[in-house]
Formats: C-alpha cells, structure tokens, sequence
C-alpha cells in the first residue's frame, strides 16, 4: 500500500493498514523498514524515517506492520525489545523475533506508528510525510504537479511529483521549495531550469558564412612571412652593414 493510500486511509470508510479500526484524532505515520537480518539472535537493520529513533524504538514501543497478506506477520504488531547503533547501522530487536530466520520472515516490512496530532511535536518547516502527499505543486501561481510520495536520502529530502504523466525529483531544501501551506494544500516550488521540463536551445548554431581568413602579415613570432620577404627588395650588403641590428621579435627601431 503506498503512502497516498495511507493517507486516504484516515478517511471514513477506508481501510487501514493490517485491517484495524483508525481514530479520527490519529494519523499513521511511518517511521522505518526492515531491511537486513543482522546476527543470529533475531536482529533487524533499520532503514529509517524518522529523526528521532531513539524516541520512536524505545523498548516496548508498538508498530504497525505493512506486510504481503501471505506473512506470517500479517495483521500482527510487532514490540521492540532493544535498539542500538551499530557501526553506524540501526539495528533493533522484537518481541517473539529471537533468531535469524524469525528475522528474515520480516524483510522488507515497514513500521507504522499512530500519531496523536493533538501532541505531535510542532517545529518550523518540519512535515509527515503523510501531510505532504497529495499536496499540489505551484509554480508561478500555476498548478505543475501533485506530491506523490517523499524519499529520504542520507544527504537530503526528495519530493517526488507527478508532472505531465512522469516522476520528477523535487529536493526538498528552502532554495527550491520555499513555501509549504499545508491549509492551502500546496507546495510552492521555484525549480531551476530543465527540471520540469527539457531545456531548448533557443539559438541554434549558425551556420558559417564567412571565408577563410587571409593569412596574417606577420607570423606569431613577427617575423614577417616568406610573402612579404619576397616582395621586400634585398638590401646592399653595403648598406646592410651600417645599418642598425633589429631586435629577435622583429622590432623596427623609431626614427
């Protein structure tokens, strides 16, 4: 089930995950998958989506499984026993998941937790992702795209926006995505050129019309060329001698 269903989920009438009634006060939110088994006691490497883990995987802590209906898992919670960083990796261990195997029976599930809105902690432009799918993207006051879901990379936040029947990825920093107006519903974007769109070349090349070019007087090193050598008479020897020597680069001394 993907995220935009998720949301749609909180509406009456629509099915939540692992087929459980939802309350109007709560939004689900998801906060991690499960994507490694890590040793033999049943640990889990985390991929997470959360920027508090340790508050989401405190022992005890509950979640939601998203899980093909052939899992064992399916339509179960799952308890987090421990969680610790391990060489940088998030690792966590659940409740009735105490060897390898067990472990390996959970791949790939993703961790949803309920969120009561009414305490959810308010920060400046920080965003659910839930709250963010679906919104439209504005651009010049003209609607371009709708968010469809959200990435997190290690280096940045990725919206990924429907536009004209493709993906495009959004990054979702304040230099491209200053405003987010979640009563409005929109996402207001200021993309660099060719990101919505394929860049054009509004001038194409032109075609060469000129010659080519005579050859110069005098060659890189003004010397002159074996052109104007020939037309110059050759001097007398006599004369030659009493006159006076001109520079290596071919400098002609001022009278």
């Amino acid at each position: 089930m993907t995220e935009a269903e998720e949301s749609a989920a909180a509406e009456p009438g629509a099915d939540a995950v692992a087929a459980r009634p939802r309350k109007a006060a709560k939004a689900q939110l998801r906060v991690g998958r499960l994507v490694k088994a890590h040793g033999l006691k049943g640990g889990l490497k985390v991929e997470l989506y959360t920027d508090d883990p340790k508050g989401r995987f405190t022992p005890g802590a509950t979640f939601t499984l998203q899980v093909p209906e052939s899992s064992p898992w399916h339509g179960k919670p799952l308890t987090v026993r421990e969680f610790r960083f391990m060489n940088s990796h998030a690792v966590a261990f659940f409740e009735g998941v105490n060897d390898r195997s067990a472990a390996e029976e959970l791949l790939r599930a993703i961790l949803w937790i309920d969120e009561d809105a009414a305490t959810a902690p308010a920060e400046d432009d920080a965003w659910y992702d839930h709250q963010l799918v679906g919104l439209a993207v504005v651009r010049d006051g003209v609607k371009i795209g709708e968010v469809t879901h959200v990435e997190h990379l290690p280096a940045q936040d990725l919206l990924i926006v429907k536009s004209k029947g493709r993906e495009v990825m959004v990054p979702f920093v304040a230099a491209i995505v200053p405003e987010v107006d979640i009563a409005a519903g929109t996402v207001t974007v200021t993309p660099p050129a060719g990101l919505f769109e394929e860049l054009v070349d509004d001038e194409p090349e032109a075609a060469e019309t000129t010659a080519p070019s005579e050859p110069k007087a005098t060659a890189t090193d003004g010397t002159a060329t074996d052109a104007t050598a020939e037309a110059e008479p050759e001097a007398e020897p006599e004369a030659a001698a009493d006159a006076p020597a001109a520079s290596d680069r071919g400098d002609v001394p001022a009278e």
